[in-house]
């Protein structure tokens, strides 16, 4: 799918494909791209973590009302995980908790570990995730030092696949349902390996029929002015069939 660069297919608004950098939240993407376009309803779907980069969908004026279908389709991400140690977030933005040894651990062990956790499964996010309880955050309730009940998430996972293993780290490629903690699955990778582990690395390939190719860095869409801003979105006309 081209992207438009009449500027005359907008008038019901848009998406725009952005490479997230590291060390913003996609709350951060938008405020920024609201300080660029006044007066243009703004949002995202699909959050990224600060640590995690690549694609996020950002939906300008009536494209916000597609949220729901423009983020249904699976996901797709690389990402590395380091062995060694667990933290409280499942990341390496967490407090380190446990630490261990993994010198057993070689690339034809964990090319049989990882087939476990391919299907449909529930899983326990960590306990600094978005998850309401009670209406509250619970990485708000935990940092409030409340007790915290376990969590339980049914996802599935379509594949998971070693793209390399050096150790300690093991790179990964993932295609997932919405809403797959991926934190969550290196943390019970490293449980199953008996070796402790968290999320070191993550960046989101795709989402549905959209791809991080098409993305846009968000330092390039910063230094345009508003109206070439809107060169780089896709049609609402054209949002649905890209979605599945």
């Amino acid at each position: 799918m081209e992207l438009d660069t009449s500027g005359n297919r907008h008038g019901n608004g848009g998406i725009l494909l952005v490479d997230k950098p590291l060390g913003l939240t996609s709350a951060d993407v938008v405020s920024r791209l609201r300080r660029k376009l006044p007066g243009v309803k703004v949002g995202h779907g699909g959050t990224l973590d600060p640590m995690a980069t690549g694609l996020l969908i950002v939906m300008l004026n009536g494209a916000t009302k597609l949220s729901d279908k423009l983020m249904a389709g699976r996901k797709v991400y690389t990402g590395t995980i380091y062995f060694g140690f667990s933290t409280d977030g499942d990341d390496r933005e967490g407090r380190p908790l446990s630490f261990g040894h993994c010198s057993a651990i070689g690339l034809e062990k964990i090319e049989r570990t990882l087939p476990q956790f391919v299907g449909q499964f529930w899983q326990r996010p960590p306990a600094l995730c978005a998850a309401k309880i009670g209406g509250v955050a619970a990485y708000k309730l935990v940092r409030r030092g409340k007790k915290v009940p376990e969590i339980r998430k049914l996802v599935d996972v379509h594949s998971i696949d070693s793209l390399g293993w050096s150790a300690p780290l093991l790179k990964i490629r993932i295609s997932c349902s919405m809403g797959t903690y991926i934190r969550s699955i290196g943390r019970d990778i490293g449980e199953k390996l008996r070796c402790p582990a968290h999320l070191h690395e993550l960046r989101r390939m795709s989402s549905g029929n959209f791809s991080l190719q098409s993305a846009r860095r968000l330092s390039l869409l910063e230094a345009l002015p508003p109206e070439e801003i809107w060169t780089h979105c896709i049609a609402v006309s054209d949002c649905g069939e890209m979605a599945i």
